[in-house]
């Protein structure tokens, strides 16, 4: 991720990240955006469904209620509405940008099932990240897209920040939709998790009346290799299989770093609350040797508290420096290594008979 440097006094970050080629909290709010005809408001906080009925009515189609009630049902504290006040790419843009701007939000839901609009979204999503401000992007294929179509969709996406999940959904007809309500499922979901590392797979998501179709073991492998987070009904109870991004080319070249949600997901845990931590402590300091090393193990121990809690499985290479270049600026370098979970188990039995 790149750092934009302003003359603003303040904490920054940048991260980068490479695949190991040898040796919270939870209950996040959403942004949601989403089309109205003739809203009232620019942004409502809804963190009751009552208030999600008394603002936009009764539930039908992939309305707001629908999806704010899909979205607290599964573990988001509070969904911020941004509405959609037409059809077109620009709506959605204004939107966006509204949504890029706002504090506290964790991850992004919008409506809109058309490519254009996701990549629009993914791009508000980037620049809000880039501006301090992380957050991750749940998007939904269309109704009746196919392996192929869902694959190609999330290559065009191709973002850490960005989850497409599959199939679509049906509703209480048995009329098939396309993955919306999914999508404000699963996003309810990631937001509910207290801890970053714990695999999205095998998540159950309540709301939902069913999905659209299943897959077989052949379909889902190339849906998960090609990007996609997909979900699966067994028994009447929705849950999801993997969850993953769509991040799975770099330049061209097929790139499986950051392929596990839990990836972004644990930077976006360990990077802020450094940030955060640095920020409260060493808002008026002076650029000392004395400062520097009281700043380092401020990071030292935020790292320990990630390490014990096993979000991290390691740190190392931890630094502070005065910039050569700007005296008023203190260089923070680290590295560290994220937790991965446990997506299989293999059993070997050697059997004497």
């Amino acid at each position: 991720m790149s750092i934009t440097v302003h003359e603003r006094p303040g904490v920054y970050s940048s991260y980068a990240a490479s695949a190991a080629v040898s040796t919270g909290a939870g209950r996040k709010n959403v942004g949601l955006a989403v089309w109205m005809e003739s809203p009232a408001k620019n942004m409502w906080n809804i963190s009751r469904y009552e208030d999600a009925v008394a603002a936009f009515g009764a539930e039908h189609g992939d309305n707001a209620t629908v999806l704010i009630r899909l979205l607290l049902q599964n573990g988001a504290a509070q969904v911020m509405v941004f509405p959609v006040k037409g059809s077109d790419l620009t709506d959605y843009q204004t939107a966006f940008e509204m949504m890029a701007g706002t504090e506290d939000i964790s991850l992004a839901v919008c409506d809109s099932t058309v490519l254009e609009v996701q990549q629009a979204l993914r791009d508000s999503i980037h620049a809000a990240s880039n501006a301090q401000r992380e957050r991750i992007a749940v998007v939904a294929g269309g109704v009746d897209e196919d392996v192929a179509q869902l694959v190609e969709r999330a290559g065009r996406l191709n973002s850490e920040r960005v989850v497409l999940v599959a199939p679509g959904c049906v509703d209480g007809q048995e009329q098939s939709l396309s993955g919306i309500q999914l999508a404000a499922a699963v996003a309810g979901a990631i937001a509910g998790q207290t801890d970053p590392a714990i695999p999205l797979g095998g998540a159950q998501l309540t709301g939902l009346y069913g999905l659209a179709c299943r897959y077989d073991d052949s379909q889902m492998d190339v849906l998960i290799r090609g990007g996609v987070t997909v979900a699966e009904s067994v028994g009447g109870v929705v849950s999801v299989v993997r969850g993953v991004t769509t991040r799975t080319t770099t330049d061209g070249a097929a790139d499986s770093t950051w392929r596990d949600l839990s990836a972004i997901l644990v930077v976006d845990d360990v990077i802020p609350a450094i940030r955060n931590a640095l920020k409260s402590r060493f808002r008026r300091a002076k650029n000392t040797a004395q400062s520097r090393g009281a700043i380092r193990s401020q990071v030292v121990l935020e790292l320990e508290n990630k390490l014990a809690r096993e979000i991290i499985t390691g740190y190392e290479n931890v630094s502070v420096s005065a910039d050569g270049e700007e005296p008023t600026r203190c260089l923070v370098d680290f590295s560290f290594t994220v937790t991965h979970g446990i997506n299989q188990i293999w059993l070997s039995a050697h059997i004497t008979v």
